[in-house]
């Protein structure tokens, strides 16, 4: 059986840089990206979409009332998000068939728990979250505290509903991962070389 770690982080946290050089220190593909690209391509859906979708609950919408009567219309938007998620699953499933992989995020690690793959969860506190966007990312730069917390919120949110739904599991919860990892005072390189004796063959 291939060797499988996914990765569940929060935004800001650090928890792609761990994957990146995690991947790298095992010298495995390293999977994050390359599935919204692969999805958008299957789907014929542009990237960005797939993206917020993938980050966003699944949305519901209640019949439209014509005349007198009730009719539930074709919902293009619904259909949509199952087509992405399907998508997601099987490429998810190829890709931990092929080799030992990291894969990031995307509900990989409910997708694969059949395989039993490593399960880690990378969190932060939210004031290092902050100066970790702040310093990483041009755009986010010149945003206030306030304004960065709320984003970091929004997106947690988003992705522990979209959790919620498809897994049926509390996101980030520390019985649905084998490791939780905080990086809020080590460094990204020490927290690798600790890990690295738990996965290495």
């Amino acid at each position: 059986m291939n060797r499988i770690i996914t990765i569940g982080r929060e935004f800001g946290s650090g928890g792609r840089e761990l994957g990146r050089k995690l991947a790298a220190e095992l010298d495995i593909p390293y999977y994050d990206q390359e599935i919204l690209t692969q999805i958008a391509q299957k789907t014929e859906l542009a990237e960005e979409y797939v993206s917020k979708v993938l980050e966003t609950e699944r949305f519901f919408y209640f019949p439209v009332t014509v005349g007198h009567s009730f009719t539930c219309m074709p919902n293009l938007a619904f259909d949509f998000h199952e087509a992405i998620y399907r998508e997601q699953h099987n490429i998810i499933r190829e890709m931990a068939a092929r080799s030992d992989c990291i894969i990031i995020g995307r509900c990989a690690d409910y997708i694969l728990r059949d395989l039993h793959p490593l399960r880690l969860f990378v969190y932060a506190s939210m004031q290092h979250k902050i100066e970790r966007c702040r310093a990483r990312n041009a755009e986010e730069a010149d945003l206030s505290d306030k304004e960065l917390k709320n984003r970091i919120q929004r997106i947690a949110q988003g992705r522990a509903k979209y959790y919620r739904f498809y897994t049926g599991h509390v996101w980030g919860a520390p019985e649905n991962y084998d490791l939780c990892i905080n990086t809020s005072q080590l460094e990204i390189d020490d927290l690798v070389k600790a890990i690295l004796p738990l996965v290495a063959r």
